[in-house]
Order: C-alpha cells, then structure tokens, then sequence
C-alpha cells in the first residue's frame, strides 16, 4: 500500500525519470534488471524527504550526466510507495541496511557500491558526486 498519494508523488518520480532512470514497480520488474549478469546498473531508492531533493537526486543527475563512463542501466524505486518492489530491491543491497534515499551500484549481478542516507543527509552535493563519479570509473 502507498504512503502518499501518487500526485505528490509523481514530479519526485520524474525528477529521475526524466534524466534516463526507469521507474521500477514491481519485485518482478528488479529481479529482472537487477539478476542481470552482464553490464552494469545504478540503482536509486527515490524518497520525498529533504535530503532526497536537495542532495540525492541532484547528485544522480549531476554524475550520470557528467562522467564520461557511466552505468549501463538506470532504475529506481520509490521508497513509501511500491512496497514491494523496495523490499526486493534492498533484498538485493543486503547486507545493508534499508536506507532512504540510498544509491547502489551493481556489476555484472554483484552489488559493488552503495551510498547510504547517512552520506548523503551528512555530506556535501559534490562530494556526493565525486564518490559517484569514482565508483562510476572503478566499475563501468
């Protein structure tokens, strides 16, 4: 069942959408693209909270459109909505702890990278960036 209502919703959800991330809505849907065994996927958990608009989404814009190499895939899920579908996807973060926002990292079906709500709500935009950018240059 939804938090929120999916009007208020929906410019969060295209605030990443409309940079090239696929909204994901179904356990189905991350199994899928997560299961992957070749490539690599950047996975965002998209959240209405404040450090989500002033900090993740800005950052996952930012490093996407700015690194020469970059993720092969990009999808997120809403925390608060799609229950099940977040469930799935944090099945695939383990061992760490649901977290939203949080950013993951998956290579060739392996989670590689992940940036927690504790380095973003704590942490400077660019520096979120960089560690995006750098896990973008180690990975993909």
């Amino acid at each position: 069942m939804a938090t929120y209502p999916e009007y208020m919703v929906a410019p969060i959800r295209q605030d990443l959408t409309s940079a090239g991330f696929e909204q994901l809505m179904t356990p189905e849907e991350v199994d899928s693209v997560l299961n992957s065994q070749s490539g690599t996927v950047l996975l965002a958990v998209n959240s209405v909270c404040g450090c989500a608009a002033a900090k993740a989404r800005p950052a996952l814009k930012m490093a996407v459109s700015s690194s020469e190499k970059k993720p092969a895939k990009l999808v997120t899920v809403f925390a608060g909505m799609e229950t099940e579908a977040v469930a799935k996807a944090r099945e695939h973060m383990l061992p760490y702890p649901p977290s939203s926002p949080s950013i993951a990292l998956f290579k060739d079906g392996e989670l590689v990278h992940v940036i927690e709500r504790h380095h973003i709500e704590g942490n400077d935009l660019m520096r979120i960036v960089d560690n995006l950018q750098g896990a973008f240059d180690e990975y993909c």
